[in-house]
């Protein structure tokens, strides 16, 4: 259960950063055009659409890295915080796309584009002049402002998604991290529920189960349960010893007669020659 909760939660971060991703590709796509008409005509390219460029771009670079990382080291705990940490930063920064896109939430009437402002039904430039590469050619296309809008207002609402995406998966994240360290901390075994359990015990570490009985004597008798040169007085378990053969503790002469005729193992009767 615990490897397909990790599992499923690294398949579910990768799918949020691979729909950010296509949020970032779009937003990038289309300023990548809006930038590539205006400097081939020389237009003045202002900072707030540089900026878009940019942030869009680091977003696109970031979530490939992510997802790659996401499936290979997902909930690693140093990766883990460096993706929350930057999901934050790019939500912030799809927020700010768009603030700086809000214009292009009406695309009626005068509209206000990258291309310049004006009415929505005013034709298109096209190529301003002949295709080519001379000094007054150009080799890119400038749609109308109303299209231009329609792309600019494209980009105000996948900048929205992707800054959900990012917020979301920045808790993903955090759950990922505090997953993979359970499962580092107490291993995966869902008996425990992550409450008890040995975790990654090193070979060199005692194991904590009960002793069996049969351990437990010896344990006992290997630490000095019976002195040095002392015989063996446990009860023989062995068949050939049948009714009273248990070994008494009777003390013995120098010529290892019982004292006071008590007896040890009775085998026969005393034969004298």
């Amino acid at each position: 259960m615990a490897k397909l909760a990790g599992a499923a939660l690294r398949i579910i971060q990768t799918l949020f950063y691979a729909l950010a991703f296509c949020c970032a590709a779009i937003i990038l796509g289309f300023y990548s055009y809006f930038l590539a008409v205006k400097a081939d005509r020389d237009w003045v390219i202002t900072n707030q659409e540089k900026a878009i460029e940019g942030m869009s771009g680091a977003a696109v670079l970031y979530t490939i890295l992510a997802v790659l990382f996401t499936c290979c080291l997902g909930g690693v705990t140093f990766f883990a915080f460096l993706a929350i940490v930057l999901d934050v930063l790019f939500c912030g920064a799809f927020i700010a796309i768009a603030i700086m896109t809000r214009d292009a939430t009406s695309c009626t009437g005068n509209v206000e584009t990258p291309f310049g402002n004006g009415p929505s039904n005013s034709p298109s430039s096209g190529f301003d002049g002949d295709f080519g590469i001379g000094s007054n050619d150009t080799q890119t296309y400038a749609v109308s402002l109303g299209r231009a809008c329609r792309y600019n207002q494209v980009c105000f609402a996948v900048a929205i998604i992707g800054a959900f995406l990012f917020a979301i998966s920045a808790v993903v994240q955090l759950f990922l991290g505090r997953h993979h360290q359970r499962e580092k901390r107490f291993g995966p075994s869902p008996a425990n529920n992550y409450t008890a359990g040995s975790g990654n015990r090193k070979f060199w570490q005692r194991s904590s189960r009960p002793k069996t009985t049969h351990e437990a004597r010896d344990a006992e008798l290997a630490t000095g349960g019976l002195a040095a040169g002392q015989p063996d007085m446990r009860p023989s378990h062995e068949t050939g010893y049948t009714g009273s053969t248990v070994g008494n503790t009777a003390a013995y002469d120098s010529a290892g007669k019982p004292v006071n005729g008590a007896g040890g193992y009775h085998t026969g009767p005393a034969t004298n020659y």
